[in-house]
């Protein structure tokens, strides 16, 4: 049996693991985790992205930071967060994984922000690699610009979602369009798809997001 002493430095200790779990237990925390994979982003940005005052988001912010999952600095009168390294989104992946897997109504709930998916196809990240060293098909990018500024796909082309009914001239006509966006439970690449298809348009959209494209090719640091 353990010591009393021992016992309390056990304890401590896997508490401080749990303040890891603590600090993602809750809905808008995951939500920037998800977000600042894309790249580095000011308070006021992450604030709009998850529609929460600057001062909420700011405490998320802090907790986060407290657990040692997001650093900051500071730009003249403004505040940058970024993911303190690659394991925080293999951490976010696994627990991501996790609840669709495990937790009974997340495919439902995918389903009401996602819409009816019946006719949106996935390409794999290995039928992809193949088909754009064939020259086969054409990918967009279709998130907002400074997240495809801050990192994307090599060969992609940036055509955010809100901009794409007016760039769909410029795709080549003959060649599959591929979509992607921030991840596999992201709306912009599925809306993208539905668009394009409308427009009498061959596409497909990535079974994942560029952070997980990145992850699969480059180890954790």
């Amino acid at each position: 049996m353990e010591s009393i002493e021992r016992r309390g430095a056990k304890d401590a200790l896997f508490e401080a693991f749990a303040s890891v779990a603590k600090a993602l237990a809750n809905g808008h925390r995951a939500e920037i985790v998800d977000l600042l994979a894309q790249g580095e982003r000011s308070v006021d940005e992450v604030a709009h992205e998850i529609d929460q005052s600057v001062a909420n988001t700011s405490h998320h912010l802090g907790v986060l930071s407290g657990a040692g999952l997001v650093e900051s600095r500071r730009e003249g009168r403004h505040v940058f967060y970024r993911l303190t390294s690659t394991r925080v989104f293999d951490l976010w992946m696994a627990l991501r994984d996790v609840a669709s897997t495990h937790v009974a109504n997340v495919e439902v709930l995918a389903r009401e922000y996602l819409g009816d998916r019946t006719g949106i196809e996935r390409i794999t990240s290995d039928e992809l690699e193949e088909r754009l060293r064939d020259g086969k098909v054409v990918l967009i990018d279709v998130r907002p610009r400074e997240e495809f500024a801050a990192g994307h796909i090599e060969s992609a082309r940036s055509m955010p979602v809100d901009e794409l009914d007016h760039l769909i001239g410029e795709l080549d006509p003959d060649r599959e369009v591929i979509a992607y966006c921030r991840g596999p439970y992201c709306v912009y690449a599925d809306d993208a798809v539905r668009l394009l298809q409308e427009r009498g348009r061959r596409a497909r959209r990535l079974d994942v997001g560029y952070p997980e494209w990145r992850q699969r090719s480059s180890p954790s640091d």
